[in-house]
């Protein structure tokens, strides 16, 4: 089985960037100490006058059966019912399979 690169974008409504801050931070620290987990960091995209604009997660698993660990965690399901509706549009998630890495 190879690693999973999962790519998740985050567009919060314009009153809403604290929140969503806060909610993405919060599941930092528990998914970084689940056992498949690999690589688990927050990004932060910010618009020409240095505002935030949007928030980006960038995490690996081990396999893909990490990846279905996580998202049947509590923190997962519990952060994903709070910030859905302080976003300005869906979530972009990619998951990505390895072609050839280093």
């Amino acid at each position: 089985m190879s690693k999973i690169t999962v790519i998740a974008s985050f567009y919060p409504k314009e009153d809403k960037h604290n929140n969503v801050r806060e909610i993405l931070f919060s599941m930092i620290n528990p998914t970084r100490l689940e056992e498949g987990n690999e690589l688990y960091n927050l990004y932060e995209e910010n618009n020409a006058k240095g505002e935030s604009k949007s928030f980006h997660l960038f995490e690996i698993y081990k396999d893909s059966k990490a990846l279905d660990i996580h998202r049947n965690t509590t923190h997962y399901k519990d952060y994903r019912s709070k910030i859905i509706d302080l976003l300005s549009k869906p979530i972009e998630v990619k998951v990505l399979s390895p072609i050839d890495i280093k």
